[in-house]
């Protein structure tokens, strides 16, 4: 027994079993309709800070949405890319509105509760994968605070550059962000100034995910002020051009693909 958790799809299977929980049916025993203990994510950040979230946010309907939720996808325009889609909240939406969009994730498990759900355009993979695929998008939505998977100053040109080349001629990427410099606990003060230090962007994760006997690997993930945001695209096809930070510190900024 080393103590280290098992590598494998956390987030598949946390979210069948959130969905399980939900709506009473999955794989694993159910005691009166709902699994025998709570369903929480558990994350782990590299200073040993570990914070636990119950996983049922990812399948809520609108009506449980954040404002800054609804207005993204009041954004939403043409082919749509959905990544990090989860467990489908946001692409079941717009399939309804008739919006043709497509779901990204590297999940095989969430994939598969998405299509439990119904939504009907499924892509496994990474934005550099689905990249090669030859597929064009109007609006990319990077939604739920995945604007992190931007990761950081060495990776956000890389990951802008895969969203380019899958851009029809007038696309954005509409993405939710959060300023994470608010806080005066000195937990995430301390690591802000230890980020510095390393040379990374004050709210740079280095995360892993946990759970049951599961776990990731150790990954990347931005948390950044729209300042920041504004540094990282300068060099980049894309142009920042809109802030809406009515519900701060939480924001929604839209980029525009340059000429």
């Amino acid at each position: 027994m080393t103590g280290e958790p098992r590598i494998g799809d956390v987030f598949g299977e946390m979210l069948r079993d959130a969905y399980a929980v939900h709506t009473g049916i999955g794989p694993r025993p159910l005691v009166g309709g709902r699994l025998p203990r709570p369903v929480i994510e558990i994350i782990e950040r590299d200073d040993g800070l570990i914070n636990g979230a119950p996983a049922a946010h990812y399948l809520d309907g609108p009506q449980d949405w954040q404002p800054y939720d609804h207005r993204a996808v009041d954004r939403a325009r043409g082919a749509t890319l959905d990544i990090g889609v989860g467990g489908g909240r946001i692409a079941l939406l717009l399939q309804e509105r008739g919006v043709p969009v497509t779901g990204l994730d590297t999940s095989v498990g969430a994939l598969r509760v998405c299509r439990h759900r119904g939504v009907r355009d499924l892509v496994l993979g990474t934005v550099d994968e689905h990249a090669a695929d030859g597929r064009r998008y109007d609006t990319f939505l990077l939604l739920g605070n995945n604007l992190g998977l931007i990761e950081g100053r060495h990776r956000a040109a890389a990951f802008l550059a895969a969203l380019a080349a899958m851009a029809a001629p007038g696309a954005q990427v509409i993405a939710h962000g959060t300023d994470p410099y608010g806080t005066k606990d000195p937990v995430h003060t301390g690591y802000h100034e230890l980020n510095r230090r390393r040379g990374r962007l004050g709210g740079q994760l280095r995360l892993r995910l946990r759970y049951r006997e599961l776990g990731t690997e150790w990954f990347d993930y931005l948390v950044c002020t729209a300042e920041e945001l504004a540094g990282l695209v300068r060099d980049t096809a894309w142009r920042l051009t809109d802030v809406d930070d009515r519900d701060a510190p939480y924001y929604l900024a839209t980029l525009r693909l340059a000429g």
